[in-house]
């Protein structure tokens, strides 16, 4: 079991088992949500995914005409996880909610070519186009 939290502890998700994906991802709609220069989350199926407190939800249509819905917790704010549309038995959550040093590594990356440059990309991640 792994639990992920918002800064104030109010909202909370607990994910059963193994992530099936752990992806990061440079557009620039992920570095603005998440205020970095990339968004790094994990995927669980929905059924192994508990929430618990109150989240507040804003959805936006990517590059590529997907909608995501992104819930963040209404007291401070912090993103903690989100769903997509076209993956409505998924639940992606953000790695940094877990707050856990020893978390698995991203496998895959997308929107490379937004990247800053000074950011330096690990050879063991697949980069998906």
């Amino acid at each position: 079991m792994r639990t992920a939290t918002c800064s104030c502890g109010q909202l909370r998700v607990t994910c059963d088992g193994e992530p099936v994906r752990i992806s990061m991802c440079y557009c620039l709609a992920c570095q603005k949500r998440s205020g970095s220069i990339c968004a790094v989350q994990a995927r669980w199926p929905a059924d192994r995914v508990t929430i618990e407190g109150r989240a507040t939800e804003w959805s936006r249509t990517g590059d590529e005409g997907g909608r995501a819905t992104f819930r963040f917790c209404p007291t401070c704010g912090s993103t903690v996880y989100y769903t997509f549309d076209q993956m409505a038995d998924l639940v992606a959550v953000a790695v940094g909610a877990f707050a856990d040093p020893t978390f698995p590594p991203p496998r895959y990356m997308v929107y490379t070519s937004r990247r800053h440059p000074w950011a330096v990309l690990s050879t063991e991640i697949e980069e998906i186009q």
